[in-house]
């Protein structure tokens, strides 16, 4: 499965904070849960070193325009591509309020903004600011990955059914199983805070980013899209 036998972290938002499960390719996982994005990463490094680190939030913001990595997973998706949104201008997601977002977005893309994705406007931003206040001599690189089109990967198609429904969560549990990653237990502080699709999702963003050291992944769009101000935006499978 192109994965490797370095320790990675995947991290999801979740109610009232981030579950992370960091992995290393074998049996074992370790699971955390914390209110904020630098604090699971910190608890998941006093284990142990992270070569890299995968979260489900949008990282780098287009400062005009929609980003192409959101329309090239929409479209590998089909039927499940209403899991990926389209991540707003920077201008909307630093608004104060969603009907001034959609303006905002709307002139620069020509699209309103999901409640959804407002909504996230935090977490997006908290990420984005976590990353340009640590420098990346001090923290694992950090990438970003969208479970559903990590799932389409490992399974080789996209999935019949939604994440939160019961056969949605067995058969994604079994596709994590038949790549070597175990889910069972009651995984601590993760498990009771974390919805079962939060933690399925945490676990394979780990995936991926195992997939991404070990050279293996591939990004929407290759190469990363620049967005403005030296940034880029892609999305890691």
């Amino acid at each position: 499965m192109g994965v490797t036998s370095v320790r990675v972290l995947g991290i999801d938002a979740c109610r009232g904070g981030w579950v992370g499960l960091a992995w290393a390719g074998g049996d074992r996982v370790w699971p955390y849960a914390a209110a904020t994005f630098a604090a699971t990463v910190a608890a998941a490094q006093l284990d142990g070193s992270l070569a890299a680190v995968g979260a489900d939030i949008p990282i780098g913001l287009s400062d005009n325009g929609v980003r192409v990595a959101d329309v090239q997973a929409r479209a590998l998706l089909g039927p499940r591509r209403s899991s990926v949104f389209e991540t707003p201008v920077r201008s909307a997601v630093e608004a104060a309020d969603q009907q001034s977002a959609s303006s905002l977005n709307q002139a620069a893309t020509g699209h309103k903004v999901s409640v959804q994705a407002f909504g996230l406007r935090h977490r997006i931003l908290e990420v984005e600011r976590w990353l340009a206040a640590v420098p990346s001599g001090e923290r694992p690189p950090v990438y970003e990955v969208h479970p559903e089109v990590s799932f389409h990967r490992l399974a080789g198609e996209t999935l019949a059914h939604a994440k939160r429904t019961w056969a949605g969560a067995e058969q994604r549990r079994a596709l994590l199983a038949s790549a070597g990653l175990q889910l069972f237990g009651g995984l601590g502080a993760a498990g009771a805070l974390a919805a079962v699709d939060d933690v399925v999702d945490a676990a394979v963003v780990a995936w991926s980013t195992a997939r991404i050291v070990s050279g293996a992944a591939e990004s929407l769009p290759h190469p990363p899209q620049p967005v403005g101000g030296g940034r880029t935006a892609a999305i890691w499978v």
